[in-house]
């Protein structure tokens, strides 16, 4: 409860005006926080991104596995087989169909010419949709 002190009579007289002053200084500090924090929100690099319709491709139910083991040997799901015969076990893995999606594993050791060679084999089959298989990082090394 404030009291005038600007009166000539000698009694005190009530003030009953809202002070301000504590909703002036939350309102000020508000708009500090929110200078600060406004550039934080914002993208360096302004790009106006274009909507896109397509829908994601289902996830194959057995997906064909070809795998690069460190002694250079491949395999097709389980069964291990041959350079040569590599054309006919991914027929055989795929039932045909040139366009179904190779996942290629290779281990760390493999050279990467190795695993170019292996690509051209699946190019030369026929087998244009290779898709790379790694291990996913949750941090850095």
């Amino acid at each position: 409860m404030a009291i005038n002190l600007n009166q000539a009579g000698g009694d005190l007289a009530e003030v009953n005006d809202i002070n301000v002053t504590p909703f002036i200084d939350v309102i000020l500090v508000l708009l500090i926080i929110f200078m600060v924090a406004a550039p934080l929100a914002t993208v360096d690099i302004a790009v106006d991104l274009p909507a896109s319709n397509a829908q994601p491709h289902p996830r194959p139910d057995k997906p064909v596995y070809l795998t690069v083991r460190p002694d250079l040997t491949l395999s097709v799901g389980d069964e291990t087989v041959s350079r040569a015969a590599l054309a006919g076990a991914l027929d055989v893995a795929t039932n045909g169909q040139k366009d179904a999606r190779i996942f290629l594993r290779g281990d760390k050791m493999v050279p990467y010419g190795e695993i170019m060679r292996v690509m051209n084999g699946l190019r030369a089959a026929g087998y244009l949709k290779v898709a790379l298989v790694g291990l996913e990082q949750t941090s850095e090394p």
